[in-house]
């Protein structure tokens, strides 16, 4: 088994007099993708900030490659290879798929007061990238409003693995869409770890987990309540967990088992 290429070590994370993180230990492989669940509320997204440069962990160790890393911004966290694609996914719907593909790091030909965007190569890696990731898009420059949620959401994975992430957070990417759409999102997350990236995949979908998933950690109330491997765990243990574990037994055994 590979070594992790980011471990996160007892993590806390604290807002005033609340504690968001009370000691989580979190890592993600080479190629793998480990499903990080957890209700409204677990501290999921805590989490994936503090691991993405957002927050700066209270207490607690990060290690990238071996190396202790302190993250003083999300640009920190990119630079080490660690993307983060959000629900919002931070598009623009108006703008073409290119552009959205390309926004901040535009392509450019020619120097000094000659340069410009270089279109046809932007046009051409776009196309090839989703093509890539099994979209076949009309033209480049369709406007991104016109993809379905599932190819949006395609647009930003396939974006950042083409600048190089190594580890690919995804926030909640199935939660907004149908049954088609989730098929196809999963299906990209499958080819992005054949890739060799690490995937942390958040979701409250225990489906959508053990269909992609190679471990799974959930989290409640900001603590970590295990990890398992694929085939240790139920889909019905893994659904308790989140639920509540050891709190939600003793409720139905109060209630007579009505719960």
């Amino acid at each position: 088994m590979s070594e992790p290429f980011i471990e996160m070590k007892n993590i806390e994370k604290q807002f005033g007099n609340i504690v968001a993180l009370a000691g989580v230990s979190f890592d993600v492989r080479p190629g793998e993708c480990h499903c990080l669940l957890g209700d409204n509320g677990a501290g999921k997204s805590t989490f994936i900030k503090t691991m993405s440069g957002v927050h700066r962990p209270t207490r607690g160790e990060m290690v990238v490659g071996g190396r202790t890393v302190v993250f003083n911004s999300p640009r920190d966290a990119m630079a080490a290879g660690i993307a983060t694609v959000y629900q919002d996914l931070a598009m623009i719907p108006l703008m073409s798929v290119t552009r959205n593909f390309f926004m901040g790091r535009e392509p450019t030909r020619g120097r000094g007061p000659f340069t410009r965007l270089d279109i046809a190569h932007a046009n051409r890696v776009t196309m090839e990238e989703m093509q890539r990731m099994g979209i076949a898009l009309r033209e480049p420059d369709q406007a991104v409003g016109t993809l379905s949620g599932g190819e949006r959401q395609t647009v930003a994975i396939a974006r950042a693995v083409y600048f190089g992430a190594k580890v690919l957070i995804l926030d909640e990417p199935t939660s907004a869409l149908g049954v088609r759409q989730t098929a196809n999102v999963l299906a990209t997350i499958d080819r992005v770890r054949k890739q060799g990236i690490g995937i942390v995949f958040i979701t409250h979908n225990v489906r959508h987990a053990l269909a992609v998933g190679d471990r799974f950690t959930v989290l409640n109330r900001g603590r970590t309540l295990g990890t398992s491997q694929r085939g240790q765990i139920t889909p019905e243990e893994l659904q308790d967990l989140m639920a509540g574990g050891q709190e939600l037994v003793a409720l139905e055994s109060s209630l007579g088992g009505t719960v």
